[in-house]
């Protein structure tokens, strides 16, 4: 597919799960295809990052579930902060743990799974929707029942992909791109490259063979498609662009400016790569 392709299957309204983790590893080449069309009212559920920060500043977002908006090397994304000072959106905002363990009922179709984090913190104070559940056995304990996470489509990014949607990760961690595809009604998986299937077991371990084909409904080959988030081996977090990103995300003429640059309305993936690689080759 193609990242028009992945954004024609999705609709305003939709519940969209984004994989990677703050500013590594994000589907950012279907997010800006996303950012392309008229697609909005969405709940957004992203250990987030700019992924988070793009939809917020184009106002797509009608409620965000997440752990925590960051891009690492800048603590806080500043479109996320604008958005949550403005209220922008809903905000769930929950502990990471209970995020993962959402992830895995929805994966496993389970309505909630009982966790101990949260308990006896504030998240309880402020998600006052969320229950707790007994132990049925002599232990008795109180668990905070988590709620699944489930989505009508899922956007993940990983270094090698085969055709029919196995998905390989190289760097040192595989976030949560296989819980985030099997817990959506259908997963789309972009990749740095896209490889014939024996090539995912010819030297790197089998268990980097993080995607399953069973949990994904269309591949994308995405050359630098996390940009400007790292992929590492593939290519690290961009670090020059992500600190013009924030600094034009603090002031709306700047901003403006950045976005008919690099994310105008009628660009395409292939026009974004080239506007940074001419931006790079202007601060040398």
């Amino acid at each position: 597919m193609t990242p028009e392709d992945v954004v024609s299957r999705l609709r305003s309204g939709m519940t969209i799960g984004i994989g990677g983790w703050g500013s590594r590893r994000k589907p950012m080449a279907l997010v800006r295809a996303l950012l392309r069309s008229g697609i909005t009212d969405l709940t957004v559920i992203s250990y987030g990052g700019p992924d988070v920060g793009l939809l917020a500043a184009a106002g797509r977002i009608r409620r965000l579930v997440t752990a925590f908006v960051t891009l690492d090397s800048i603590p806080l994304e500043p479109h996320f902060r604008a958005a949550r000072q403005q209220g922008a959106f809903e905000l769930t905002e929950i502990d990471e743990a209970m995020f993962m363990w959402g992830l895995h009922a929805a994966a496993n179709r389970l309505p909630f799974l009982p966790v101990r984090a949260g308990i006896g913190s504030d998240v309880m104070r402020v998600n006052p929707t969320l229950r707790t559940v007994t132990s049925p056995y002599e232990d008795g304990e109180e668990f905070v029942a988590m709620p699944a996470l489930r989505m009508d489509a899922a956007l993940v990014h990983l270094n090698r992909a085969d055709r029919l949607g196995n998905g390989q990760y190289l760097g040192p961690d595989p976030y949560f791109d296989d819980l985030f595809c099997e817990a959506a009604d259908a997963a789309y998986l972009s990749c740095e490259r896209l490889v014939e299937t024996a090539e995912l077991t010819n030297g790197p371990a089998p268990q980097t063979l993080l995607v399953r084909r069973s949990s994904v409904t269309g591949v994308v080959e995405t050359p630098n498609g996390a940009h400007f988030t790292s992929c590492v081996p593939d290519h690290p977090r961009d670090e020059a662009f992500q600190k013009a990103y924030a600094t034009a995300a603090a002031d709306p003429a700047a901003w403006a400016e950045f976005s008919e640059r690099f994310l105008p309305a009628g660009g395409d993936e292939k026009s974004y790569q080239s506007a940074v690689r001419t931006w790079h080759e202007e601060q040398m």
